[in-house]
């Protein structure tokens, strides 16, 4: 693997071959990092929204499916 920096950018060469499924896991996880990086959640926010999401959720489900 080679990396440049040019002006602003970096570029990454990667040998072909690596899968393309780990490639893509790759800038799957770049792309997280980019744009996570001004947030101010704390894992405490993030754990709560989480709860909110998933509250109900067994019995939107059980509904749907005919329970």
């Amino acid at each position: 693997m080679i990396v440049e920096r040019i002006n602003n950018e970096l570029l990454v060469r990667i040998p072909s071959s690596m899968t393309s499924s780990r490639i893509q896991s790759i800038m799957d996880y770049l792309r997280y990092e980019e744009l996570t990086s001004d947030s101010k959640a704390t894992q405490s926010d993030v754990d709560n929204l989480v709860l909110e999401a998933k509250k109900g959720r067994w019995e939107r489900i059980k509904n749907e499916i005919g329970l």
